[in-house]
């Protein structure tokens, strides 16, 4: 009867560290861009409950203002990731007024030591991802303890998801590497880089990324590019655009140039590699059918 009842007590208390383990929340993250909310959503599974910010594909994330709700997030968020390098610096503002002990926070900047001027669109880099992941895996298992396994799991699932994306940019260098491309913004600058392609009319796009008006010569030489096909693809930020870039759109679909919409933002109900692959599958394509 004694071992019986020993057998109950000792049930009993698992059941209870059980229960207690389980009716752990959530960790509360919140993520600026909605790409890296798909990340920390990835590694940390039914023990994250994540708020994405910027998540509308159809918006121009540099026209976002704050809303009330957004304060309130981040006052009972435990992590906290966002881009950095003047991308969002709206976060940085929202962080210093709604103050929250033991709040980690991850900038994806700094984790790849960039500093302001350089270009802020460091997530279509291949090599971004995987540094950002480790990390989220990091903070998340400082915030839960209790799940560490399970987010080192997931962070190496994750890691392993990666290797579509992977092959894709090599096989692509492999056989257009040297392609010469344009854009209106520098959006998709990192991964053109990363493909080796030949990326023109850069002042053009920086230009543009800064809200001024490109000079008279950069915008005749852009157009000279189109106009006698000396670029294969152009790429079009479809989240925001000026005049100028508007017009060297319609340009390159007159003139017959292969035109690539990019997007700062990932599409409703994509995971970063999907949304990864699908930009990819649409530049194989245009180089495909692009005129020698």
């Amino acid at each position: 009867m004694k071992l019986t009842l020993r057998a109950i007590v000792f049930a009993a208390a698992i059941c209870m560290s059980t229960l207690a383990t389980t009716a752990q929340p959530p960790v509360s993250v919140v993520a600026a861009e909605n790409f890296y909310g798909d990340v920390a959503r990835q590694i940390g599974g039914e023990h994250v409950r994540v708020t994405s910010i910027l998540s509308n594909p159809e918006q121009d994330p540099h026209l976002f203002e704050a809303s009330p709700g957004v304060g309130r997030a981040l006052t009972t968020a435990k992590l906290v990731v966002y881009n950095g390098v003047d991308y969002d610096p709206w976060m940085e503002k929202l962080l210093s007024a709604s103050k929250a002990p033991g709040r980690r926070t991850l900038v994806a900047g700094q984790l790849l030591h960039k500093k302001s001027g350089d270009n802020p669109h460091f997530w279509y880099d291949p090599a971004t991802m995987p540094v950002v992941a480790r990390q989220l895996a990091v903070a998340l298992e400082a915030s839960d303890p209790s799940h560490k396994a399970e987010y080192e799991k997931n962070l190496q699932s994750f890691l392993t998801a990666l290797k579509p994306i992977e092959d894709k940019v090599k096989a692509i260098r492999t056989r257009y590497a040297g392609t010469p491309v344009t854009a209106t913004e520098p959006v998709f600058g990192y991964m053109a880089q990363a493909l080796g392609f030949n990326m023109r009319n850069e002042r053009f796009q920086l230009a543009v990324m800064n809200d001024t008006e490109p000079s008279a010569s950069d915008i005749a030489a852009f157009e000279n590019d189109l106009k006698r096909h000396k670029a294969k693809i152009l790429f079009y930020n479809s989240q925001a655009s000026n005049a100028a870039a508007k017009r060297m759109q319609d340009l390159a679909k007159q003139t017959g140039v292969a035109v690539v919409g990019v997007t700062e933002t990932a599409p409703g109900g994509k995971t970063y590699q999907d949304w990864m692959l699908g930009q990819l599958d649409a530049v194989e394509k245009a180089l495909s059918r692009a005129a020698p």
